[in-house]
């Protein structure tokens, strides 16, 4: 149970932070 809740943990937090990349590369990408 517990590395099921961990991976999880993993998974989210990496999601989180490709779509906290993805949205700052987009914000460039229009500025130029």
């Amino acid at each position: 149970m517990e590395h099921i809740f961990t991976g999880l943990l993993v998974l989210v937090t990496i999601a989180i932070t490709w779509f906290a990349g993805y949205v700052v590369y987009r914000l460039y990408s229009d500025q130029r």
